[in-house]
């Protein structure tokens, strides 16, 4: 199932980048297993994919023995971090990928032992559920990403308001593009099961995708 599935989602991906005239080679796909079991990660990475995605350092710590084997797998957070699992998260995550404050960024630097990839989420609706950064914010956590010792800056992250309607993405897609631009950030981690052949027409180098690989969460 795993197989069909991850084989219709990379069609979409191809169609997508045609009509962007985009190289679909050149973005990446981050598998969200957040509820799944460690079990659906191995069938996935046994399918080919090599990123995943996870929200929460907690349960993705009690996965983490399980599959911690996966050799070329690169686990991402892409939930909210707390300040007070910075160290755990620094310790078995590859990539976080959703700091939204100077403070946190030096304070992944301190802790991490090696080099750490991270983005910088950027909230861009009014929602109050939504974390991220506001756009004037930007240029300080920046500056202190790019300042860490063990720290790459590998992008910027946005999460629009959710809508049956894809196209009700694009304007938040589009102005993530043009905050990139204005700070020199090439990466774009933008679009999920949703959405995301919209946010690569406007541009993204990365999509999170779960329910379209694996179809509906898990309740418990």
């Amino acid at each position: 199932m795993i197989s069909q599935r991850l084989e219709e989602v990379r069609l979409r991906i191809r169609r997508a980048s045609e009509r962007a005239r985009r190289n679909p080679e050149d973005i990446t796909l981050i598998a969200v297993t957040k509820k799944f079991p460690s079990a659906v990660i191995r069938g996935a990475y046994q399918a080919g994919l090599r990123d995943f995605g996870e929200n929460y350092v907690q349960e993705f710590d009690r996965k983490h023995p399980d599959v911690a084997d996966l050799e070329g797998a690169i686990f991402h957070l892409i939930g909210h971090l707390q300040s007070n699992k910075s160290r755990r998260a620094s310790e078995i995550f590859s990539s976080i990928d959703a700091v939204d404050s100077a403070r946190l960024a030096r304070r992944l630097d301190e802790q991490a032992a090696g080099s750490l990839d991270v983005m910088i989420e950027v909230k861009l609706s009014d929602e109050q559920a939504k974390s991220g950064a506001a756009p004037d914010e930007l240029p300080e956590i920046i500056a202190a990403v790019r300042q860490g010792a063990h720290l790459r800056l590998a992008g910027l992250m946005t999460i629009p308001p959710w809508d049956t309607d894809a196209e009700k993405s694009r304007p938040y897609f589009r102005c993530l593009r043009e905050i990139a631009g204005r700070h020199g950030v090439t990466g774009l981690s933008m679009g999920m099961s949703n959405d995301f052949e919209v946010a690569i027409e406007e541009g993204a180098t990365v999509v999170r995708v779960g329910t379209a690989l694996f179809g509906p969460r898990p309740k418990a």
